[in-house]
């Protein structure tokens, strides 16, 4: 049976390109029944909508103005997502964090992508970080990860991860490139290797 997945996306929506095209290749058994953003400008959503996919834009912005607050975009949030009855939600470049609101309503069923490897780096700028780090001999290479998401900001049980080399000569234009890619197949690895568990 297909599996039904939603992906949440703040930005230009490459990784859930590389499950649309996973799909579309039939290397997925899945579909995409809705996507996610809380920024308008995305283009993940312009993606979604070439793809055939329905999208929700929905900002935190004027709950926190007309002072509704996060709880109750949370809520809201997941009571819209309930309606689609996915089997797993796909945070893919998602730029806010979800608390326990909303991920007890979906219990082991949200994995984040996050562009760093377990432990290090968690948050935002994770690239740039890892960047200047190696250029500060702290650390021999960067990596990315796909985990269960928790509260806690990138610290849920990993399900996949991919280490990336740094090269004396990158830039970090360069590192980010070659990052990306590996992200592109780890979000495809992690997504099938749920779906075979439950």
């Amino acid at each position: 049976m297909t599996a039904r997945l939603i992906v949440f996306i703040s930005s230009s929506g490459t990784n859930l390109q590389a499950i649309i095209d996973a799909i579309a290749a039939k290397q997925l058994a899945a579909e995409i029944v809705l996507v996610v953003s809380n920024r308008k400008a995305a283009y993940g959503l312009v993606r979604a909508q070439t793809a055939g996919i329905s999208t929700l834009y929905f900002p935190l912005k004027s709950y926190l103005e007309d002072g509704r607050g996060r709880e109750a975009y949370e809520r809201d949030l997941a009571a819209k997502i309930k309606l689609y009855r996915p089997k797993l939600i796909v945070l893919a470049g998602w730029m806010h964090v979800l608390s326990a609101i909303f991920l007890e309503q979906f219990p082991n069923q949200v994995i984040n992508l996050h562009p760093a490897l377990p432990g290090a780096f968690p948050g935002t700028e994770a690239i740039r970080r890892t960047f200047e780090s190696y250029q500060r001999g702290e650390v021999q290479h960067g990596g990315c990860m796909v985990h269960y998401t928790v509260p806690e900001v990138d610290a849920g049980r990993v399900i996949v991860q991919a280490v990336v080399p740094i090269k004396p000569d990158d830039t970090l234009e360069m590192f980010e490139t070659r990052l990306h890619a590996a992200e592109h197949q780890l979000i495809v690895e992690a997504v099938r290797k749920v779906l075979s568990a439950i």
